[in-house]
């Protein structure tokens, strides 16, 4: 992990602009393609660009970079407004590349008239194949020699929609010999017969991002251009398109590296399969590193911006491990969630001398770190439901909870000793009989003797019953990308959900609502799920305790 207090390199470099005057202003974008949800990855993006802009008073524009309507969907664009809304940052404007595409266009007859762009027929794989290696330099388009008038009447005849998909393209006049494969002669424009989810059938001919990217930048007025690192050799063609076409106070571009989570997969292709063949519940499952699918697990936005905070910012590539994801959370949890009792795994509990009949209240602190929010009220009773690993016939050393002859404390309740037990048909235990203390309640002795043991529990007179989620990691190896042993689908953790029915919950949970959380004592951290109903309470595992003992 990265200091988060070490120099951050962006903003030395917007110092810099801005003590020599280049810039007088910082204004920065956060430009994701609609073709996808946003996962872990774009909330640092996020970050960065929404905090950088904060920093120096400036303002930070969503601009949604819809250049390819072959992928996207209006189903993407408010799904990234509503993950960006949940985060806690406000855009200034609300604004698409497409909105550009008539400055772009011109921008392109503008290279024509150069003599900077021409109309290539080569296809696709021809493109590909006079494009050289690392190694060896390009070679020429045998059209790349067309005539200005020639090449201004293609690209019209082009935008009338004369010519199929893939037939022609538009490409820069650079360099084929560059060592920048990128520079080597890029297309900047390609045919696509597809109507557009912001101009409809307007345009049966698009930009390529290199293009577009660089012009809407400096067309909105953004001064810095905050990108991930993996533009970094693309920068030398966005400069090139702002340089040959003079424009006024250029944008400049500032790579930083993007964020590698371990465990994680956040490629789009492979989380939409995912979602296609039904591995996940669609792309906001609690087990996805989506912002959805963090939001659904309980995540708070709070502690995915610490996250981002605390790896920092960097120019090196580096694996950031999952842990520290979910320290951040149970940190933010820790301190802001409010306290429950839960019994996943319900084992009847009887005080044989405990009144019948009787139901008395007990006051259990909300949030101990939080003593204004005051007490909850939780019912006790004779019958109560303890978890099944709470007890043991035979303790296995240093095993302090309920056995023949222990006492425990029932937390915020009473002192019980477990005298006996009943088993089924098959010896498996299936009710602890106890007696209890009624000078201990509170879970204090008045003769001072100690107890090892604390219990939470939940009352048969007043619970809820629900189904609870146990979410782990969805793969089982770091890095589940790396497909030199096997599809990424080989290495899919199959207890990466473990759903437990007949779980209790105390009373007082029965009107939550979906995204509520709670620690549920000595579980971990759990929330609402939305599927939840009046009809049948769910709630999913956010993430565990830090520790918690496991009989063997």
């Amino acid at each position: 992990m990265e200091d988060s207090k070490v120099s951050n390199f962006i903003h030395d470099f917007i110092d810099e602009d801005l003590k020599n005057g280049v810039y007088d202003h910082v204004q920065t974008r956060f430009p994701p393609e609609p073709n996808g949800y946003l996962h872990i990855g774009h909330a640092k993006a996020i970050c960065i660009d929404f905090m950088t802009a904060e920093k120096y008073g400036g303002v930070c524009n969503l601009r949604l970079d819809d250049t390819n309507p072959t992928k996207e969907d209006v189903e993407y664009v408010d799904s990234i407004q509503e993950d960006i809304k949940w985060l806690g940052f406000k855009w200034n404007k609300v604004l698409y590349a497409s909105s550009y595409f008539d400055f772009i266009y011109e921008c392109a007859v503008k290279l024509i008239k150069m003599g900077k762009a021409y109309v290539d027929d080569l296809s696709a794989d021809e493109i590909r194949e006079y494009r050289g290696t690392l190694t060896e330099p390009g070679k020429d388009s045998p059209y790349k020699n067309r005539s200005i008038e020639e090449n201004l009447d293609l690209f019209q005849r082009m935008t009338d929609g004369e010519f199929p998909d893939g037939a022609k393209v538009l490409r820069a006049k650079i360099d084929m010999a560059s060592p920048n494969m990128n520079m080597r002669d890029p297309v900047i424009y390609r045919i696509a017969h597809v109507s557009h989810h912001q101009t409809g059938d307007k345009w049966c001919v698009y930009p390529m991002y290199d293009f577009a990217h660089p012009l809407s930048d400096t067309k909105e007025g953004v001064t810095h251009s905050l990108c991930s690192l993996e533009f970094e050799n693309h920068r030398p063609l966005y400069d090139w398109f702002l340089r040959e076409l003079e424009l006024e106070h250029p944008s400049r571009q500032i790579e930083f590296a993007r964020l590698n989570l371990n465990y994680c997969l956040t490629s789009k292709r492979k989380c939409l399969q995912l979602v296609n063949e039904g591995i996940v519940d669609g792309w906001d499952d609690p087990r996805m590193v989506t912002i959805c699918g963090m939001r659904r697990r309980g995540y708070p936005a709070a502690a995915i911006r610490d996250f981002c905070e605390r790896i920092g910012v960097s120019k090196a590539y580096s694996v950031v491990d999952f842990g520290l994801l979910e320290a951040c959370v149970r940190d933010n949890l820790n301190i802001n969630a409010e306290r429950a009792m839960a019994v996943l795994r319900p084992l009847k509990v009887i005080i044989d001398n405990y009144p019948d009949g009787k139901v008395e209240d007990i006051e259990v602190e909300i949030n101990p770190n939080k003593p204004e929010l005051g007490t909850r009220t939780v019912r006790f009773s004779k019958e109560l439901y303890v978890e099944q690993e709470d007890f043991m016939v035979e303790p296995v050393k240093k095993y302090f909870r309920l056995f023949p002859g222990n006492e425990v404390r029932l937390k915020s309740a009473y002192f019980v000793k477990c005298v006996g037990y009943e088993t089924d048909e098959d010896g498996n235990v299936t009710v602890v009989h106890c007696t209890y203390d009624p000078l201990t309640k509170g879970g204090d002795s008045p003769d001072g003797r100690k107890v090892k043991g604390t219990l939470h529990w939940v009352s048969a007179a007043d619970s809820v019953r629900c189904e609870v989620r146990l979410y782990d990691r969805l793969f089982n190896v770091e890095n589940p990308s790396d497909e030199s042993k096997g599809s990424f689908k080989d290495n899919l953790n199959p207890n990466s959900l473990v759903i437990l029915n007949d779980c209790l919950v105390e009373g007082s949970l029965r009107n939550t609502r979906p995204g509520d959380v709670f620690q549920f004592m000595r579980q971990g951290y759990f929330c609402v799920d939305t599927t939840s109903s009046d009809d049948k309470l769910v709630f999913n595992r956010t993430v565990a305790l830090n520790s918690s003992f496991k009989a063997k």
